[in-house]
C-alpha cells in the first residue's frame, strides 16, 4: 500500500521541527506492515491508498487540496479520539523528522483539573499512567522531551520523574507543571534531574501567586537556579489579572523567564483581541514590563485599542 502523511502545521510553518507524535506512530505501523510511507504532496499526480492528515493547533487552516477520503485526526481538527491500540503501541518513526534529535512521549495522560480554556479533560479524561520512560527513550540520543499535561498530579508520574533523576537523560517537560502541587519532595527530584533547557510551570490564575512565593523558598532550599524557571502566563481578556500576575512574578524574582500566551480556542470561538496580542507579543515578549507598567506602556503608543 502507498501511504501519504500530511502534517497540517508544516503548510504554514515549512521549517517546523517539532514532530507530530501521531503521524510518527502511524508511519511506524504501516512500515511494519510492509507499506510504503511518504509525505503527501498535492503538487504531484499520485494515487495513495490512504492519506492521513494530523493537526495540533485549531488555528491552522485546513488544506483544501487533500483527497476527499483523507483520514483526519488531532485537536486542530476538533477530533479528540485516540489512535487504535495497535498503532498507539508502536514506537514512533523518527526518520520522518530527521531534524528531531530527541525522544518525545507521555508518561501520563489526562488531568485532574477542568479548566474552561483547556481541551485536555475532553480529549484525555482523568489523569492516569500511560507509559514508562524506558519505553520512550531512544538509543541514539540522551534527550527526552515529555508532553504530559499535569504530571505532578499523578503519583505514577512523580515516581517516573524520580527514576529519571537517577539517569543521565536530559529532560524537557514542555507543558507547564502545576505550581500548586509542588512540594519539598518534588523539588528534591527536580533539583536532581538533568534539564535540557528550562523547568516549566504555568501561572493562569491569581490564586497561584502565593504558591509561587512558597516555591521560591523551596527552590532556594534545593539550590534550583531561578534562572532555569520558565513560566507560561495565560493572558485572557482581563488584562488587569494578567498584569497582576506578571508584576507579582517579576517582583518576587527578576530571573524568571516569563512567556505570555494570549488565550485562543478557535473551536470554541475564543480569539484574542488586539489588546491581548499587544500585551503578550510586545509588552511581555519585548520585556517592556521590566521598565513600564501596562498603563505607562499604553500611554506611549501611537494608537488606542
Amino acid at each position: 500500500m502507498q501511504i501519504g502523511l500530511h502534517d497540517a502545521e508544516r503548510d504554514t510553518m515549512p521549517k517546523k521541527i517539532f514532530p507530530n507524535f501521531a503521524l510518527m506512530k502511524i508511519s511506524a505501523f504501516h512500515k511494519a506492515q510492509g507499506d510504503e510511507v511518504e509525505w503527501w504532496n498535492g503538487l504531484i499526480d499520485k494515487k495513495y491508498d490512504l492519506v492521513y492528515s494530523s493537526s495540533v493547533f485549531d488555528f491552522t487552516p485546513k488544506n483544501k487540496y487533500l483527497p476527499l477520503d483523507t483520514i483526519y485526526g488531532g485537536t486542530g481538527y476538533g477530533l479528540y479520539g485516540e489512535l487504535p491500540a495497535e498503532i498507539d503501541n508502536m514506537f514512533p518513526d523518527y526518520s520522518i523528522y530527521p531534524a528531531c534529535d530527541y525522544a518525545i512521549g507521555f508518561l501520563t495522560r489526562g488531568c485532574i483539573n477542568d479548566c474552561s480554556y483547556c481541551i485536555v479533560p475532553r480529549k484525555e479524561g482523568v489523569i492516569r499512567p500511560y507509559c514508562c520512560w524506558q519505553d520512550i527513550v531512544r538509543k541514539d540520543t540522551n534527550k527526552l522531551h515529555l508532553m504530559d499535561n499535569n504530571i505532578l498530579a499523578c503519583d505514577y508520574g512523580v515516581e517516573q520523574l524520580r527514576e529519571l533523576s537517577n539517569t543521565d537523560y536530559l529532560i524537557d517537560l514542555n507543558q507547564g507543571m502545576d505550581i500548586t502541587l509542588l512540594s519539598d519532595d518534588i523539588c528534591k527530584i527536580i533539583s536532581e534531574i538533568k534539564w535540557d533547557t528550562y523547568i516549566r510551570f504555568s501561572c493562569d490564575k491569581e490564586y497561584q501567586i502565593p504558591y509561587f512565593e512558597k516555591a521560591v523558598k523551596m527552590f532556594n532550599r534545593h539550590n534550583i537556579p531561578k534562572s532555569k524557571i520558565f513560566i507560561y502566563l495565560l493572558v485572557q481578556k482581563d488584562l488587569g489579572s494578567a498584569e497582576f500576575r506578571l508584576r507579582a512574578l517579576h517582583d518576587m524574582c527578576h530571573s524568571f523567564s516569563i512567556y505570555a500566551q494570549a488565550e485562543r480556542n478557535s473551536l470554541l470561538g475564543v480569539e484574542p483581541n488586539d489588546e491581548q496580542l499587544e500585551f503578550a507579543q510586545r509588552y511581555v515578549y519585548g520585556r517592556s514590563y521590566k521598565r513600564k507598567t501596562w498603563r505607562e506602556y499604553l500611554a506611549g503608543l501611537n494608537h488606542r485599542f
